[in-house]
């Protein structure tokens, strides 16, 4: 890949061009990247405080009696967004929705149990356990590599 930088002081705005054969992975990911540079917050409360929450210390995202939930290294927080909303907030190469209700961090999984039949139990840091939707199965096991 080339990469070239025009310096022109005329110019209003900044403007990138991407010039390739065709549309791969890489371009997409770049053009995630672009897209993506402000950060994203997602914010917990926990004992009627708020607080912001790191993506590296997210275990999951969850929903229970209709409000969505993190479990994160520090504990239990309820989050004011709908699932959708937090995982447009995510990144994306580390979290992984595992059904309509759940998304994981692949980094803070310790075991995928494939025994069961059409699911997959997924053991967390932190010893929490859950599972896949049969909607989901194939996803996991493609990023896995199974």
């Amino acid at each position: 890949m080339q990469i070239e930088i025009k310096i022109d002081e005329k110019t209003e705005d900044t403007k990138i061009i991407i010039v390739a054969k065709e549309m791969t992975p890489e371009i997409n990911e770049l053009i995630m990247k672009i897209n993506n540079t402000s950060p994203k917050i997602i914010s917990g409360i926990k004992d009627d405080m708020v607080e912001v929450l790191e993506q590296e210390n997210i275990i999951r995202v969850y929903l229970e009696n209709s409000k969505t939930y993190v479990s994160t290294t520090k504990g239990k927080y309820l989050v004011k967004l709908r699932l959708y909303e937090v995982e447009e907030r995510l990144n994306p190469n580390i979290f992984v929705r595992i059904s309509n209700s759940e998304i994981i961090n692949i980094k803070k999984t310790e075991k995928f149990d494939l025994s069961f039949a059409g699911t997959i139990c997924v053991k967390l840091a932190g010893g929490e356990i859950t599972y896949t939707s049969r909607r989901y199965v194939s996803k996991i096991k493609k990023i896995l590599g199974v």
